[in-house]
């Protein structure tokens, strides 16, 4: 089972997953949050059809990251600066999200540069 060792903010917008297989992902906390697997964000199958509660709504602090908490030994719960704080993130629901939206070595260089 794929792991996570080591988990940092290299930057207040960034967080950098290395995992138990030697490899290592960042990728932005605004990726993280729009990837948020809640039923609420992500919406719920009832009867077959996929149904979603509302719109996404932008609110202040939406995706800034104030918590990670480890839940059992599958997975994380993440809390943001909005309070938003449903969502469960199994390790290998965040290795896909790692896998799907890493940023690359050149990627990394482009938004630390514009700092």
């Amino acid at each position: 089972m794929l792991t996570p060792t080591s988990i940092s903010r290299p930057k207040q917008y960034l967080l950098h997953i290395e995992w138990n297989d030697k490899t290592a992902s960042t990728i932005m906390l605004e990726t993280l949050r729009d990837q948020c697997p809640c039923a609420g964000c992500q919406g719920e199958e009832i009867m077959g059809q996929k149904v979603f509660v509302g719109i996404k709504m932008f609110k202040p602090g939406m995706n800034e990251l104030t918590a990670l908490t480890p839940v059992g030994n599958y997975g994380l719960q993440a809390t943001w600066g909005d309070g938003h704080a449903t969502g469960i993130y199994t390790w290998q629901s965040l290795r896909a999200i790692c896998e799907a939206h890493g940023l690359s070595p050149e990627q990394l260089l482009v938004l630390i540069s514009k700092e």
